[in-house]
């Protein structure tokens, strides 16, 4: 009923907890855990027709309705308990391993759901079954485009890594270089990783070329995201912290060759998770770099930064012109229109629909390999990023010009 982690496959528990699998198996520093695979999904929603609850958002309410609203059968939930008792009943990460999730063709960066610092079978089993049902929801059939999956009467399968969860002091993303000569490209902030890839910080770059050597940029990091008993809470970082390097460079070159290793063993470029937590650097994910961002470099002379323009971080490539769009939470969605260019605070992975129409992403925080960055690179929408105040600074209805390549924006 459920996979030990180090015998997962990509075949019976999607790509995330088969490359998991694939490095513990290589002795690479990951989390131990285990996998409900696809099979246990399949027979959960047998009988269910979740076929044709996929025409629109009503039908797809239906459908997370019925996987939430369904016992677990018995048999899972005492593997569940099984499976955490052999880890020694920790608190635990719960996250998605979709079928149509971390392959070479599409990250599906925040498609679905996962969870942090769960406790006991009964909190696994509840966000489980949580997993299940985000196959079903809006962002999720945005995502897949038509709505309905894989072509098949419930869509993609869903297996779930259970894996411990780690209190990180520091944590990150890294992309393996792209070819001969390229440096590794790492992104960290303090406290756990959603900060990160969820773009709600600014974090620290960090370059690490073939021989060793470090270019890092220090960002003002304000907020963290950590555990506090069962739950994640956001705190302010202390000022004498918000300037600090979230890593030193003997950590960036660490982590540098943990990802050659990794790129090796998965046999192409790799976006990589990772932690640090008691002092010893982890491994959380490792999926194919799907659309790499644009080449770093030195700030573009301030002779060529046209005047009036704002300056960010180049996030996906090429320029564009429309419609600036200020959107501040999920309340502002309706008012987004095909063509316009979303401004926020930050992109929640939640938010990813809206990529599917615009023109050009602008945000006040985040980094150039959060998931938003990752899906407008996937979706060829050019994007700049951590624009401070871009959202006071441009006015909501202004015709704004995105060069997502030098990293400006101007207003036309």
């Amino acid at each position: 009923m459920i996979v030990p982690l180090v015998a997962a496959a990509a075949d019976t528990c999607g790509g995330k907890g088969g490359a998991l699998g694939a490095l513990l198996r290589a002795g690479l520093p990951v989390p131990d855990g285990f996998v409900v695979p696809f099979a246990a999904y399949l027979a959960a929603v047998r009988g269910l027709d979740l076929g044709r609850h996929t025409a629109g958002p009503d039908d797809l309410a239906a459908a997370r309705r019925a996987i939430e609203a369904r016992t677990l059968d018995a048999g899972l939930a005492a593997a569940l308990a099984r499976g955490l008792a052999g880890l020694g009943d920790p608190l635990v990460a719960v996250r998605s391993s979709a079928a149509d999730e971390d392959t070479g063709l599409s990250s599906a960066a925040g498609r679905y759901e996962s969870f942090l610092a769960v406790r006991g079978a009964g909190g696994v089993a509840e966000a489980v079954r949580a997993c299940w049902a985000s196959l079903f929801s809006p962002r999720a059939a945005a995502g897949r485009g038509s709505g309905d999956g894989s072509g098949s009467g419930d869509g993609p399968a869903m297996a779930v890594v259970v894996q411990r969860h780690l209190d990180a002091e520091a944590s990150g993303v890294m992309f393996t270089p792209g070819g001969p000569g390229e440096p590794t490209g790492i992104e960290a902030s303090w406290g756990l990783g959603p900060s990160v890839v969820g773009g709600t910080v600014t974090p620290d770059s960090y370059r690490v070329a073939a021989d060793g050597s470090v270019v890092r940029a220090v960002a003002d990091k304000r907020t963290r995201l950590d555990r506090e008993g069962a739950r994640l809470v956001v705190r302010n970082v202390p000022d004498d912290l918000r300037g600090r390097a979230a890593i030193d460079d003997a950590t960036a070159v660490r982590l540098a060759g943990l990802g050659a290793r990794i790129a090796a063993l998965r046999g192409g470029p790799q976006d990589v998770e990772w932690a640090v937590a008691g002092g010893r650097v982890w491994i959380l994910q490792a999926r194919p770099v799907t659309a790499a961002p644009p080449p770093a470099g030195p700030p573009a002379p301030e002779a060529d930064v046209p005047a009036g323009a704002l300056v960010g971080t180049p996030g996906s490539r090429g320029a564009v012109t429309g419609t600036a769009r200020i959107v501040r939470g999920p309340r502002d969605f309706a008012r987004v229109l095909p063509g316009d260019v979303l401004v926020c605070p930050f992109t929640d992975p939640a938010w990813t629909p809206l990529l599917r129409i615009v023109a050009g992403v602008v945000t006040e925080t985040g980094g150039v390999l959060s998931h938003a960055a990752i899906v407008a690179r996937e979706h060829a929408i050019p994007a700049v990023l951590g624009v401070p105040d871009v959202t006071s600074r441009l006015r909501d209805g202004a015709l704004v010009t995105v060069d997502g390549t030098a990293g400006t924006v101007t207003a036309t």
